[in-house]
């Protein structure tokens, strides 16, 4: 008898961890191009990515698998990383120099990683050749799992903005002078989410608000040199999340990215 529950037990062991679920993927696929745009009134190539500048958002939850197939479409090498992620035991999909191989002119790669116990709000951009300063970046936002609570209420809508820096010499001709020994010089403009306005008052970006409530903003700097400070007139800004940790929820006039 005794030796019959030690056989039961151990096929129940073997059952419960056959039928345990696994963690969600997400798949994606990205076709990195060239497109033309003119945010500043000036006519420039840019990189895009699925014919968007700046890139799709990368929208997942705690303990998903993203994998997206990378199409580099470019006459130019290229490689993503992914800024904040982790990368735990897989380091070689980080997308940095040295650590990924670039993705030679029409050929593509698949990255394969998890937002294993993370949060917060990232983005993801070019690591190669300054090509950050022609686009292909985008946001990259972690949400919570719906059984872990957060420290603040459901906010009435939830933004990415991606501001930055822009100039209007393109990135061969920015990193040539860096490679010559000279500066980048001051940039041109400020872009958010890849808009700046004209002075028609076209082509501004909009977040639609009501009076009376919340919204929440996941602010990332995805330019080159300045450093930037943001604020929404007439209004405090409460920080209630900072690379991917909350924080103390206190008020501020503005913030510095």
């Amino acid at each position: 008898m005794v030796r019959k529950s030690v056989i039961l037990g151990f096929l129940l062991t073997v059952l419960t961890t056959v039928i345990k679920a696994e963690d969600p993927y997400l798949f994606f696929t990205w076709k990195v191009t060239y497109g033309r745009i003119s945010p500043l009134g000036i006519p420039q190539k840019a990189i895009m990515i699925n014919d968007k500048f700046p890139g799709p958002n990368l929208n997942t939850t705690t303990n998903n698998n993203i994998v997206i197939n990378v199409i580099n479409n470019l006459d130019e090498p290229f490689l993503f990383t992914w800024s904040g992620m982790q990368h735990r035991k897989n380091s070689w999909q980080d997308g940095m120099p040295g650590t990924t191989c670039p993705i030679p002119p029409g050929k593509n790669f698949t990255y394969h990683f998890q937002a294993k116990d993370q949060i917060g709000s990232y983005f993801y951009y070019p690591s190669l050749g300054l090509q950050r300063a022609a686009g292909g970046f985008g946001g990259l936002r972690i949400n919570s799992r719906a059984l872990i609570p957060v420290p603040y209420a459901d906010p009435e809508d939830d933004y990415t903005v991606l501001i930055g820096d822009w100039y209007t010499k393109t990135h061969v001709a920015l990193k040539d002078n860096l490679d010559s020994g000279r500066s980048i010089g001051r940039p041109e403009g400020v872009l958010i989410n890849g808009k700046a306005g004209k002075p028609d008052g076209t082509g501004e970006p909009i977040f639609t608000m009501k009076p009376g409530k919340t919204y929440k903003y996941r602010i990332c700097n995805v330019g080159l040199k300045m450093a930037l400070n943001f604020r929404i007139q007439n209004h405090k800004i409460k920080l209630v999340e900072l690379e991917g940790s909350h924080t103390l929820q206190n008020l501020y006039d503005s913030l510095d990215l």
